[in-house]
């Protein structure tokens, strides 16, 4: 496996990442199952708080390995401060893990159960930004359902401008916190990327609460090609890490 060159299948995918990033084998790596009977309520984890400018949303691209909103993030027009965290922390981008069904696709498992999808806003801490990585994951899964949140359309309206891996299209005027569950309980560890180099300088903020998608929304997810424009159709599916060992790390809860 070229070390430029990993992914979900069999001959590249999350077993054989460590052949390339040993950090993949590492103490903390992420995701992991969040079970409640093991995770420790914290009373003094205060509510994070968003504060997005719609005018930062760049572009919207197929990777070949994702979807991916990205935004500007030259200064601290969009932050997210609160929680664990300690300081303001840029937004970057956006993107999604689903699966090839509905009942699987998400990262991180919640007391045995699987979720359809899961999307992570990947923050950077700005006083850092050319020093140490200090970043921070926020995150809540998609489950599949009767009343499917409307803002989901503005990006899935895009996909079929990004049909192909590579392809990029604008993506203006686009405020991502509408897409916010309504509760703002969260669990929070200190993991990884859950792509390689895998490293382990992650503080992820993972929501109780998963928003609502349709299947229909689902199956439009499912309709990238992680193929080029001028190769046959492979579909974009199945681009999540199982969950890694927790290794002794406290998960710790905003609620009781």
């Amino acid at each position: 496996m070229a070390q430029s060159v990993w992914g979900y299948d069999s001959d590249n995918g999350p077993e054989r990442w460590h052949e390339n990033y040993p950090l993949a084998k590492g103490d903390k790596q992420s995701p992991i199952e969040i079970n409640s009977k093991d995770v420790q309520h914290d009373s003094s984890l205060p509510t994070w708080h968003a504060s997005y400018d719609p005018g930062a949303a760049k572009t919207i691209l197929n990777n070949g390995r994702t979807c991916r909103v990205v935004f500007d993030d030259t200064f601290d027009r969009s932050v997210l401060r609160g929680g664990p965290l300690t300081g303001a922390y840029r937004l970057r981008q956006l993107h999604l893990h689903w699966g090839s069904s509905d009942d699987h696709g998400s990262e991180h498992v919640i007391d045995g159960v699987k979720y359809a999808a899961e999307m992570g806003y990947a923050e950077i801490l700005s006083i850092l930004w050319n020093m140490m990585k200090k970043i921070q994951y926020l995150c809540f899964a998609l489950q599949v359902g009767k009343t499917p949140k409307p803002e989901m359309k503005r990006i899935l309206e895009e996909i079929d401008n990004i049909k192909t891996k590579g392809k990029e299209a604008p993506f203006q005027h686009f405020d991502p916190s509408i897409l916010f569950p309504k509760s703002r309980d969260y669990w929070t560890y200190h993991g990884s990327f859950t792509t390689p180099p895998c490293e382990e300088c992650i503080t992820w903020i993972l929501l109780r609460e998963p928003i609502e998608v349709s299947s229909d929304q689902m199956a439009k997810l499912r309709s990238l090609s992680k193929n080029g424009e001028n190769e046959p159709v492979n579909p974009l599916v199945d681009n999540w890490r199982p969950p890694q060992p927790v290794k002794g790390r406290i998960v710790r809860a905003s609620f009781k």
